[in-house]
């Protein structure tokens, strides 16, 4: 018997891609491939790419520059290009890198086991289109293996809101959300195989209308249909869009137990005139009013956002709405960043901000974000919190896991399993974590 085939992914970006990694792994594992710890082992190397951050094409040509001497040595390692900015650049990619195999798009990886077919038989592969058929219907039945307690599960893919910093619509395409029933078996499946936490994945989620036996369902719906699988514990989504922010998904936060008191709900901006050139449809007021009926519901919830520091045409007044906003709002958590262009995109066309002006920007909004997710992190100190245990800790008899509110929880003197869910005493906050101890 020929020993099995060694596949290593290296996956970029957002927990989108890293579900599309899994994916990709079990259809590989039809023909055979097994996971490599790293490259140097492999016989299959696929970058699985994001189109999200600055230069982000060029980091993979350089990546791909890397393994040229392990491709000179095994002749026969086949190396592969997968996710946004294999979308995005196509044949370009073995244009300027001869030695990539494989070249394929989010939307068609499902296609993989024949691609691999092709390549070793010594010809390339390139796959970008946008099939018509459903990828997530082709893939086979997820392999039974057990599973930690955490999962990614994709429920809608691509974008209509077409903003003008953004690459997804063009890269992922216009929005798809899966039909309920698949997300049900898929969610029954996982927790078969112990997952007892599933984040609910989407690059628009909250806008999910997937076809249900009554008709389309909403997201809140969906989360209600979950909450009845058994042995399925917590629910959580990302990421969400303001405008899609519907009531019945607001009164589902309040009512339904098993969705976790955790929003990550992205503004990008506090002025209205950014907003408008952003084309995010949304303004600052229609932001906050949305805030303000979800804490109502949820008083507890801990909110996370994301913010564009230095987007064309932004003053120093546009960037202190945006404070004003963080500081009305009051975030536990955020994910912050300099404008930066995207070609393609409108915004790219448009007068920039100076790079120094919209750096130093930057700086401040981080320093008042670090501020706001200290004192929640502090304010979590003297009380109860769920944490669902994920691993063992660096120290003797400690476990690591997340809270309901998604805080890093190292949790001392625990005699308890993976997977678990305990009730812990917060003792104390420190930077990017929390300490505890079991309630006896």
């Amino acid at each position: 018997m020929s020993a099995p085939k060694k596949l290593f992914i290296k996956t970029y970006g957002c927990q989108m891609n890293v579900y599309d990694s899994e994916r990709m792994a079990e259809a590989l594992g039809e023909k055979g491939y097994v996971e490599a710890k790293t490259a140097d082992d492999a016989d299959m190397i696929l970058l699985n790419t994001c189109h999200i951050r600055e230069k982000a094409a060029e980091k993979i040509y350089s990546e791909l520059g890397r393994f040229k001497g392990l491709k000179a040595a095994k002749p026969d390692l086949k190396i592969g290009v997968a996710g946004c900015v294999a979308q995005a650049e196509g044949q370009e990619i073995m244009r300027r890198q001869p030695m990539v195999d494989l070249v394929v798009g989010p939307q068609s990886y499902h296609r993989l086991p024949e691609m691999e077919t092709k390549i070793r038989q010594g010809e390339k592969a390139l796959d970008t289109d946008f099939p018509e058929e459903d990828k997530f219907e082709k893939l086979k039945s997820r392999p039974k293996a057990k599973r930690g307690p955490t999962a990614f599960l994709t429920v809608q893919e691509g974008c209509d809101k077409f903003c003008a910093f953004c690459v997804v619509p063009y890269t992922r395409g216009a929005e798809v959300s899966r039909p309920a029933d698949r997300i049900l078996t898929e969610a029954r499946d996982l927790v078969e195989r112990g997952v007892r936490e599933i984040t609910l994945l989407g690059q628009n989620v909250n806008a999910y209308h997937g076809a249900g036996e009554n008709g389309d369902l909403t997201l809140a719906q969906l989360i209600w249909q979950l909450d009845k699988v058994d042995g399925l514990e917590r629910i959580r989504f990302t990421t969400s869009h303001p405008n899609d922010m519907m009531d019945d998904l607001i009164e589902a936060h309040g009512t339904c137990t098993k969705l976790m008191p955790y929003l990550h709900l992205p503004v990008q901006s506090g002025s209205d005139k950014i907003l408008k050139r952003m084309n995010r449809s949304h303004t600052a007021e229609s932001y906050l009013r949305v805030v303000e009926k979800i804490r109502a519901a949820r008083p507890d919830i801990l909110l996370s956002g994301d913010f564009i520091v230095g987007f064309p045409e932004e003053t120093e007044a546009d960037f202190q709405a945006t404070l004003d906003l963080i500081e009305e709002v009051k975030y536990g958590t955020a994910y912050s960043f300099k404008y930066s262009t995207r070609p393609g995109t409108p915004a790219a066309e448009r007068p920039q901000v100076d790079d120094a002006e919209a750096s130093e920007r930057l700086q401040r909004l981080q320093a008042l974000l670090s501020r706001q997710q200290r004192e929640i992190q502090e304010s979590m100190v003297g009380r109860e919190v769920g944490v669902l245990l994920e691993k063992p800790g660096r120290l003797p008899g400690q476990m690591v896991g997340k809270s309901d509110y998604l805080h890093s929880v190292h949790v001392s003197d625990c005699n308890r399993e993976v997977g678990d869910l305990a009730r812990v005493r917060i003792m104390a906050s420190s930077t990017n974590s929390l300490a505890g101890e079991l309630i006896r």
